[in-house]
């Protein structure tokens, strides 16, 4: 079968090989599943420049998630077990960890509506405890991530303002349903967050990117708002203040969806089973902004890598365009 492999850590388009290997093998509690469509995800960046938490031996293959077929016809979501990761022909899953595909999207949509969406869910009604009717900031709303945590919102009854970095993905967060959409290239975050909520501030703020990002926000937190911290797209890993927290009284809220995997499996299935029915009812909807063949995966790593994408890109193995 053909699979991307990385055989060096480094960029993406340099590392990333397209290699003909054999397929892989289930161990005990394992499927072998066909894919469909494999998601791109900042994770799978990291993972080529040996940077994420966890570090595959050489070569692997990255790609976190995928939608599938197995050999008794399921179509179902996994998340492949490393090394042999999902920008391939063919993926083992634990079969304890598969979820069926929802029937309202097609392949490359499904693919989307699992990781990025788990964690928005989680961060937003789990950890945040995010309420109708309050103000819900997310940064980065155009992404993958951002995307997924702004539909989320929507649907929870939050008002909900976005960041985004140029005109192009402010068009996109527009669409998207944000009530307020700031361009942080040219527009100041604080005083645009705080004239748009009276002076309160957000009353949570989804924080994929840290850095900056994350320094803006606990100027514009409101009296018992949640800096729900997921991710650090930007590199920069935020030094809390803690005083200044305690001050101005919010908390700061950490999220790694992957625990629940093991801390909470019947959890992650739930939370599936609203994803479902939200997706059924047109309630979200992935952004997919590109459907890529499988030679182009490479360079659909480095464009998420550089933070050039919209929503996802997602690589179809077998040429289709489901």
């Amino acid at each position: 079968m053909q699979a991307w492999r990385v055989h060096r850590n480094g960029e993406p388009s340099e590392v990333m090989q397209l290699d003909e290997t054999d397929r892989p093998t289930p161990g005990d509690g394992q499927v072998l599943i066909e894919v469909r469509a494999a998601n791109v995800n900042f994770p799978d960046a990291l993972l080529c420049r040996g940077q994420y938490q966890v570090r595959p031996p050489l070569p692997f293959t990255p790609g976190v998630e995928i939608c599938g077929v197995t050999a008794d016809g399921r179509r179902v979501l996994a998340t492949p077990a490393l090394p042999h990761g999902g920008l391939a022909e063919y993926v083992v899953a634990d079969e304890a960890g598969l979820l069926p595909a929802p029937d309202s999207v097609d392949d490359a949509e499904a693919a989307a509506l699992h990781i990025g969406y788990q964690t928005g869910w989680f961060g937003l009604h789990r950890r945040a405890r995010l309420q109708a009717g309050e103000t819900l900031l997310v940064h980065a709303a155009a992404g993958g991530v951002g995307s997924a945590a702004v539909q989320l919102g929507k649907a929870a009854g939050a008002t909900v303002i976005g960041v985004v970095g140029g005109p192009e993905k402010a068009a996109v967060a527009r669409e998207l349903g944000c009530d307020l959409v700031i361009d942080r290239r040219s527009e100041d975050i604080v005083a645009a967050v705080k004239e748009a909520t009276g002076g309160r501030g957000a009353d949570v703020v989804y924080d994929p990117v840290g850095g900056d990002a994350y320094a803006k926000s606990v100027k514009c937190i409101a009296f018992e708002g949640r800096v729900l911290v997921v991710g650090f797209a930007s590199g920069a890993i935020p030094t809390p203040g803690l005083n200044h927290a305690l001050v101005k009284n919010y908390s700061i809220v950490g999220l790694h969806w992957g625990l629940y995997n093991t801390k909470d499996p019947a959890a992650v299935r739930a939370c599936h089973d609203e994803l479902t029915e939200l997706a059924a009812r047109g309630v979200v909807k992935p952004l997919i902004s590109e459907r890529v063949p499988m030679a182009d995966a490479a360079r659909a790593v480095q464009r998420v890598a550089d933070g050039t994408s919209t929503g996802r890109i997602v690589v179809l193995p077998s040429g289709g365009t489901r």
